[in-house]
């Protein structure tokens, strides 16, 4: 299906991987209506880094996804909704598990509910590999049992089985979007791969790190919004949970070494007790299966994570981009 034209949702767009796809669906040139967190600064997020020319092509839309009136407003005349807006750190969902019931689930249902009230026809709900926790056979495909290790992927679980519900009880066309783990420019300073890269530019030596064996699947950022994009063209998505992932797996010991060898080789990683999670916490081994994404939409990643990490540190280098990130202390 052609997307050109489409009159589409994305909330989360002042996040990391929402402002990129808002980006992606301009270059479509799709009709979006960017979904931003309400606040006294009149802050857009990323959205504020954007020229203004692309600014201009961007409806703007100040809420909070957990009220269901603003949400419903903000779904009115929209063909298509990308829904994007959650609370992700794990962490911090140690520390406050409501929010996190508050944001996803609850976010999630009003998302679905303003979609059954309207002519949307369809509703791209985003999850989570976390959701599966630590393997249990790899590649890790959809057919792959959950495992709520953290208050954080537990509520995307019951985000994503709420979504399922809407698409067998009320045939809302809904598709749940499972990215592996995505990075690139404007990512959160609470992920790895800005942790270590801000510490090596200021000139660090010595790089924090938690657990530095588990492994993970990592996406640049625009493979994953090319993904959403092509999720969202094929109508053949709608009822299916799909995956988007590498396929690739590296530890984050050998991840740390890579960006290493790209900017500081002599510095060492440093073991910070703080930033290690609870054991029955950790996710030991993510590795996903693209198998059906490449079979349902011809997706398939460009970038090597060589190629991604290099475009990344590139994006730190500039120092208006790095001075955004508080490098000397945890990011929760």
């Amino acid at each position: 299906m052609d997307i050109t034209k489409q009159k589409i949702l994305v909330t989360g767009a002042d996040g990391f991987i929402g402002s990129h796809l808002v980006e992606g669906l301009l270059d479509k040139g799709c009709q979006v209506r960017a979904f931003v967190f309400y606040n006294s600064f009149n802050s857009w997020g990323w959205l504020d880094t954007f020229p203004k020319e692309k600014l201009d092509k961007i409806e703007v839309f100040s809420g909070d996804v957990r009220d269901p009136n603003g949400v419903r407003k903000a779904m009115q005349g929209m063909d298509m909704v990308f829904h994007l807006a959650a609370l992700i750190a794990i962490p911090f969902s140690y520390h406050s598990p409501d929010s996190y019931v508050d944001t996803n689930i609850k976010g999630t249902l009003n998302v679905l509910q303003a979609a059954r009230d309207t002519a949307c026809h369809h509703v791209l709900i985003t999850s989570t590999s976390e959701v599966y926790g630590t393997a249990q056979y790899v590649p890790i495909d959809e057919n792959h049992p959950f495992q709520g290790q953290s208050p954080y992927s537990a509520t995307k679980i019951g985000a994503d089985r709420i979504a399922e519900s809407f698409y067998r009880s009320f045939n809302t066309p809904v598709t749940i979007v499972r990215p592996f783990n995505t990075y690139g420019p404007r990512q959160s300073a609470r992920a790895v791969i800005p942790t270590i890269i801000t510490q090596l530019l200021n000139g660090s030596t010595e790089i924090s790190l938690g657990s530095i064996h588990p492994t993970r699947d990592f996406n640049f950022v625009s493979d994953t919004v090319d993904g959403f994009i092509a999720i969202a063209e094929t109508q053949a998505t709608i009822g299916e949970e799909i995956n988007i992932a590498s396929q690739q797996e590296i530890s984050i010991g050998q991840l740390a070494r890579e960006i290493i060898d790209q900017i500081t080789p002599t510095a060492r990683v440093i073991s910070d007790d703080m930033r290690i999670r609870p054991e029955k916490s950790e996710v030991e081994r993510l590795l996903g299966s693209n198998e059906k994404i490449r079979r349902l939409t011809g997706w398939q990643p460009e970038y090597t994570l060589k190629q991604g990490i290099r475009e990344t540190i590139e994006w730190f280098r500039d120092k208006e981009n790095l001075r955004r990130y508080k490098w000397d202390v945890y990011n929760v």
